[in-house]
């Protein structure tokens, strides 16, 4: 069973940066498919950015050039450094995990709640205007 705790969410001013971190459990790190979503209130969860097991990455347009999504194979965590946080950036982060299609790849693009089966409880992030 594929298990995953982030941590790092915090509250930040605007323009502010965090680094999430997502430890993954119970299935060999570098085989899976890795993603970051969040959710604000009363919204739905939406995908942030994704990374493969080859290190290929994606992001959604609302944080390109802001957000870096990456993984550290040998240690088991995937990370999201967040630059120039913004107030609509506020919500419930969350990191999700699927295993690598066998003889397949990971999907490329914004990512989407269907593509991983596994998730972590998530992280609060609040920036302050």
């Amino acid at each position: 069973q594929v298990q995953l705790m982030e941590s790092g969410g915090g509250s930040v001013q605007s323009g502010g940066s965090l680094r999430l971190s997502c430890r993954v459990s119970g299935y060999t790190f570098s085989r899976l498919c890795l993603g970051w979503f969040r959710q604000a209130p009363g919204k739905e969860r939406e995908g942030v950015a994704a990374i493969g097991s080859d290190g290929s990455t994606s992001y959604a347009d609302s944080v390109k050039g802001r957000f870096t999504v990456s993984k550290d194979n040998a240690d088991n965590t995937l990370y999201l450094l967040m630059n120039s946080l913004k107030p609509e950036d506020t919500g419930l982060y969350y990191c999700a995990a699927d295993r690598q299609p066998s003889g397949g790849y990971c999907y490329t693009g914004v990512p989407e709640n269907n593509w991983y089966n596994y998730w972590g409880q998530g992280t609060q992030v609040t920036v302050s205007s």
